[in-house]
């Protein structure tokens, strides 16, 4: 695009091509959008890795209230009854669009939807493909309409970097391109701007997310002005294979759900020690367990080999292609386990149809705080949270926002990112992280956390790629040092109990945020404290 250049597109801005901002696209149909995504089409979703399914009362024996009060046991106190009731009743219909779209769900011989189990369910409710390939499988399918949907309106190779506010109110988004160093780009007066970025997991040295979720829609709608929810509940997930590669390949709960176990080298079966569930216990005592079992020498191996053996192949065949690419049978040998950041429960506070504190800007997925995760998402709820309140949000939209024509305009600009200094201070921040603000936590290493974290926003020099991931990883070290309790996957060694006058979902703005500075005096601060604007 020449610097005269603009391009003319729909107002109304969805941000992120997972499954949460696609399947709003589609649901919008035929109002035209523009979706805007960093990667090709495909790639760099965290929606296309998903190995578990989507969890949905679809089994005669198994009702929506089941499956919320699931939800809400799960969620150590902290989940909005309201919002799991509503996403266990619409989760049927939303399956039953997948099918529609083409999605390819396991069946049985008698063309019934096949569901499998995982921790803390309470019964069979998880639909799947080919085992473990619900995630590509989903997102094939809903790419192929995509791509078939005249009123979609597709901007690959751009990242968000910014939003343009007046009063709060949300007007526009900056975005940048790598292969453009030399310019940003201006859409304006959109109709709507829709936040789908994913996840935190790439703010973490250890992840099973792509390198894209590092939380950039907390940073964007915290600084036009909307509340960040419970942003200390990070998800690790307990099975990630412990193998030298970034992302950190994942070895679904499916296989527990099938019978596999956690050894550690001595060949002990060790989740009996931390929970009666054993092996299918909560996913934050189950990463715990397999944290301390690392910590104290003994490491965490995942034993397939009787309960599934040769089966492994066919029925698991994702997980089968990364052990097999890092040298591992899991037919014949264990498979070695670490902890990864896996899923975010925090994140932009919106109401159930997807509306967040900032008018005009919406959030949808795991980059939104809906209330349904708590302090501890129910396995396979993440997919399903996508799809409710992506269809929600969508008819919301449809309702409330007049579709028009926009432009994307190039602007130049006087910053060029340096990608060397962009990578260090990015890696600093994932091992910040990684070490105070992790599986265990406490106040020392919190407080160390946001001291590092405040030093490199400052040495951002106007790289807004580095200032984004700064500010979401100190709302979550925040949040996790105000909690001064132990609550679902927020663990505190020196808070190790939960304390019940503290159970309940707290949120954070910018202004909030920033009053927090415990950088010796005199350090240069890039924020007004009373007015906490940039």
């Amino acid at each position: 695009m020449s610097p005269s250049h603009t391009i003319t597109i729909p107002n109304i801005i969805i941000i992120g091509a997972g499954l949460a901002g696609l399947y709003t696209a589609l649901r919008l149909a035929p109002t035209p959008v523009t979706v805007i995504t960093p990667a090709p089409l495909g790639e760099g979703a965290s929606s296309t890795w998903a190995q578990g399914g989507i969890a949905a009362a679809v089994h005669p024996g198994d009702s929506a209230a089941a499956h919320a009060a699931d939800t809400i046991k799960a969620g150590a106190g902290l989940v909005d009854d309201t919002v799991a009731k509503l996403t266990a009743v619409e989760a049927a219909e939303q399956i039953h669009n997948l099918l529609a779209y083409g999605v390819p769900f396991d069946r049985d011989l008698e063309d019934r939807l096949i569901c499998s189990r995982e921790a803390a369910h309470s019964t069979n409710r998880v639909v799947r493909v080919k085992g473990d390939g619900a995630g590509r499988a989903i997102m094939q399918a809903i790419m192929e309409s995509v791509r078939h949907t005249p009123s979609i309106r597709l901007l690959e190779g751009y990242t968000a970097i910014d939003l343009i506010c007046e009063a709060r109110h949300v007007t526009g988004v900056i975005l940048e391109r790598s292969d453009d160093p030399a310019a940003h780009y201006k859409v304006e007066a959109s109709g709507a701007i829709v936040l789908a970025t994913g996840g935190i997991g790439a703010l973490y040295a250890r992840s099973t997310n792509p390198s894209y979720a590092r939380g950039s829609a907390l940073a964007l709608a915290a600084r036009a002005g909307a509340s960040i929810a419970d942003a200390e509940f990070v998800q690790f997930h307990p099975t990630a294979i412990d193998v030298a590669t970034d992302p950190t390949p994942l070895a679904t709960e499916a296989l527990r759900g099938e019978g596999a176990r956690l050894i550690n080298r001595r060949g002990h079966h060790f989740m009996l020690d931390y929970h009666a569930a054993g092996d299918l216990g909560p996913r934050d005592i189950v990463a715990r367990a397999v944290f301390q079992e690392i910590q104290e020498g003994r490491g965490a191996f995942l034993d397939c080999r009787s309960a599934i053996g040769n089966a492994f192949p066919e029925r698991f065949p994702a997980a089968t292609n990364q052990c097999r690419a890092h040298g591992i049978d899991p037919v014949t040998q264990l498979i070695p386990v670490i902890p990864a950041a896996h899923y975010h429960m925090g994140g932009v506070a919106t109401d159930i149809d997807g509306h967040t504190s900032a008018k005009g800007l919406w959030a949808i997925g795991e980059c939104a705080s809906t209330g349904l995760h708590g302090a501890n998402r129910l396995a396979s709820n993440s997919l399903l949270e996508a799809v409710v309140f992506g269809a929600r949000a969508a008819a919301r939209i449809a309702v409330e926002v007049q579709p028009a024509e926009t432009r994307l305009v190039r602007i130049l600009t006087s910053h060029l990112p340096d990608d060397g200094a962009r990578h260090a201070a990015i890696a600093m921040i994932r091992a910040t992280l990684a070490e105070n603000a992790g599986v265990i936590r406490n106040a020392d290493g919190l407080k160390t956390a946001l001291d590092t974290l405040l030093r490199i926003e400052q040495a951002a020099d106007g790289d807004l790629m580095i200032a984004n991931a700064a500010i979401a990883a100190r709302f979550i070290a925040e949040a996790a040092l105000r909690r001064k309790e132990s609550r679902g996957a927020h663990f505190r060694d020196d808070f190790p109990k939960s304390d019940q006058e503290q159970c309940k979902r707290r949120t954070i703005t910018l202004k909030g945020l920033n009053m927090r500075y415990t950088i010796a005096a005199g350090a240069e601060l890039p924020f007004n404290i009373q007015e906490g604007t940039p």
